[in-house]
């Protein structure tokens, strides 16, 4: 290991502290808790919460660079319904093979994308309303399309990115390793990363220094979109069906990754590996409250008290910070 390597790695370590303590204090209670420590840490419950949290991953590399912006994107669950059921129903409804079906999935995701970038880079309305109203519209669409009804789709090739294996390791698991680091390499060594920052931090002083902001925000809220089609893809494929209800609160989940993992809801920062981490935190809470017998009704309690602890916790921090 090089020496730059070395000082990457103890700074991610210090740049994510606390967090990387929550995440082994909450870990270390589910080990030692009486109806969870012979389950938890086994290599069948742990690659459950990878798989399960793939399609989170996903959504929180695009929501951490909307929100990086200054921006959200409410849309992302519903995108999720729908381009799972476009998956699905070309298969099962048009005869088509599955890799169209999954190609016109992500091609949904990235037209609703495209429809958020253009809304917001072309009039003022903010962005929490432009996406809640294509969050309404792509839940409605997929709602008619299905006529309320999932559409089953049985075939091995269709399983295979959300339940399938590569090796011993599942689809979904290796899909959110690519993706991730694709992810990072975009934010940390891309121009386009620099931009985000920028525009973030002072989208005015980025329009003069000669960026284009309204070309930034059109490819983070595409790529926000592609994400969310194959996170729709894994899920449909991981249920064995495109089903219209898929998704619901998945915008919720990734929001909650993206602020406990340290990014600023004022925008201008904030870091993938920290949003990693916070996916895993947000897996391992959900994944240890079902093994505990906790009430679904409860958990939604529980990830609330959370995101309003790490939004506040953001606030000190940009408080003390004079921002």
């Amino acid at each position: 290991m090089t020496s730059r390597m070395k000082n990457s790695v103890v700074k991610y370590f210090k740049d994510n502290i606390g967090i990387i303590i929550a995440l082994l204090l909450m870990c270390v209670f589910l080990v030692i808790f009486p109806t969870t420590r012979t389950t938890f840490l086994t290599p069948k419950n742990v690659f459950n919460i990878l798989r399960q949290n793939a399609s989170n991953l996903f959504l929180a590399t695009g929501m951490t660079m909307v929100i990086i912006l200054g921006g959200i994107e409410l849309s992302v669950g519903s995108v999720i319904a729908l381009s799972g059921c476009v998956a699905a129903g070309c298969v099962v409804n048009l005869g088509l093979p599955e890799i169209v079906g999954f190609a016109a999935a992500i091609g949904v995701g990235a037209l609703v994308g495209m429809f958020n970038g253009f809304v917001i880079c072309k009039t003022n309305i903010p962005p929490f309303i432009v996406t809640l109203a294509s969050m309404n519209i792509a839940k409605g669409i997929a709602l008619v399309y299905t006529q309320g009804a999932p559409i089953r789709c049985m075939t091995d090739a269709f399983k295979f990115p959300g339940a399938g294996y590569i090796g011993p390791v599942p689809t979904p698991v290796v899909l959110m390793i690519a993706i991730f680091i694709i992810a990072v390499l975009i934010v940390n060594r891309t121009q386009l990363g620099r931009h985000i920052y920028a525009v973030g931090g002072n989208a005015q002083a980025a329009q003069f220094s000669g960026i284009n902001v309204q070309k930034v925000k059109f490819i983070v809220y595409t790529y926000t979109g592609i994400m969310s089609g194959i996170a729709g893809i894994i899920v449909a494929s991981r249920l064995y069906s495109g089903q219209p209800t898929a998704g619901d609160g998945a915008e919720m989940d990734a929001i909650a990754a993206v602020v406990v993992g340290g990014t600023s809801m004022s925008g201008g920062s904030g870091r993938l590996g920290g949003t990693l981490i916070g996916v895993l935190i947000i897996g391992v809470l959900n994944n240890g409250l079902n093994l505990m017998g906790v009430d679904s009704n409860w958990q939604y309690i529980v990830k609330g008290v959370v995101i309003l602890l790490a939004v506040y916790v953001d606030f000190i921090r940009n408080r003390k910070a004079g921002r």
